[in-house]
């Protein structure tokens, strides 16, 4: 067996260091620099230790910068008037990643000028790129979307994969639970998460021959740092029994698209409900306090940042439509990945599986 190699030594000093510097893509989603620029302010007053490189128009850039007083100081802008549009295709989207601003950013991972990049822009894009520039790290045949999302239990639930890969065999699903456990320990504390694969019954018998392969593999795995506890449903999602759900991108991206539509019709048949009447009118304002907590735990801003897992490197999508309150709280997740190492993390975990895969296959 090979070693694992270790990449973009400067990011890498940097990582342990007391000063985390993120390179943003300016242009992405769907308001741009105004947005962009005052989350990178939000997110600075909650660590200050945050340094930037922004890459966009400038002329746009500068005038919003101006609005937030010592941002500028702790922001290198790079110049650039090529973004990637929404709709644009990711085959198409690569052949202008050396002028995009979105190349740029991820490129500034890849030479080690910054530790990760982040951006609100066109997913697929950003995911073509990401993975022709820094590649998947070694043990790992692809890379996956993870982000968090609300429970009823003490903590969030990391999701994964959310739409990178829409086919995946048992060996993904099993570098997937091994990405998706170490990012639980990074982003949620905890020592030993509890790990599921989704599927349309908690029965052994019940499943793909994929995940059937899969969940037997991850069963042998239990010197790892997680527990894996089976197969979970999607109606349990939301209940806080599980800190990791592993799956395949399409499952992945219409569970989350389903459970983001669920959350948006219940808060709006509420806000229907408390206005039909004056009757109504009256509970409302009696509620007021319990449906603002709702609205809290719901809003997709409070859990924005979805991280690329298996690349060697780190890069943070944002939603398009974030608030700058979303986009302080994606880079809030990426200064944390930075900060605990998970690239390492999750390369030592691989490098421990593969260790005692070799050692069966001897043994046999």
């Amino acid at each position: 067996m090979t070693t694992r190699p270790r990449i973009a030594v400067a990011a890498m000093a940097r990582a342990v260091s007391k000063s985390p510097r993120i390179a943003i893509d300016a242009m992405g989603g769907d308001i741009g620099p105004a947005t962009i620029v005052a989350g990178m302010a939000v997110a600075r007053r909650k660590n200050i230790a945050l340094q930037f490189e922004l890459y966009g128009d400038r002329s746009l850039i500068t005038p919003e910068l101006a609005k937030h007083d010592g941002l500028a100081d702790v922001v290198n802008v790079h110049h650039t008037t090529d973004f990637i549009e929404g709709s644009e295709k990711p085959s198409q989207a690569i052949r202008r990643a050396k002028t995009t601003s979105m190349g740029m950013a991820i490129n500034a991972v890849k030479e080690g000028r910054a530790d990760a990049a982040l951006s609100a822009g066109n997913t697929g894009a950003l995911m073509a790129m990401a993975k022709l520039a820094l590649r998947t790290m070694p043990g790992i045949d692809r890379p996956a979307l993870a982000a968090l999302l609300p429970t009823l239990g003490d903590n969030d639930l990391v999701m994964l994969d959310l739409g990178a890969n829409t086919e995946c065999d048992a060996q993904n699903l099993v570098q997937f639970a091994v990405m998706g456990a170490a990012y639980a320990r990074t982003a949620l504390s905890i020592d030993k998460p509890r790990v599921k694969l989704l599927n349309i019954g908690t029965e052994e018998l019940k499943g793909t021959g994929e995940l059937k392969e899969a969940a037997a593999l991850l069963r042998e795995a239990d010197y790892l740092p997680f527990s894996f506890t089976g197969f979970t449903e999607g109606d349990q999602l939301s209940r806080g029994a599980v800190d990791v759900v592993v799956t395949d991108g399409f499952s992945g991206n219409i569970a989350l698209k389903t459970a983001e539509g669920t959350a948006r019709f219940v808060t709006d048949l509420l806000r229907r409900a408390f206005t039909s009447s004056l009757r109504s009118k009256a509970g409302f304002a009696l509620s007021k306090p319990a449906l603002h907590m709702l609205k809290v735990h719901l809003d997709p801003n409070n859990h924005n940042g979805a991280v690329f897992l298996g690349l060697n490197g780190l890069v943070v999508k944002s939603h398009g439509s974030a608030t700058p309150r979303g986009v302080a709280n994606a880079i809030g997740v990426t200064a944390r990945m930075i900060a605990n190492d998970i690239t390492r993390k999750i390369g030592d975990d691989l490098d421990n599986f593969r260790a005692h895969a070799f050692s069966n296959e001897t043994a046999e």
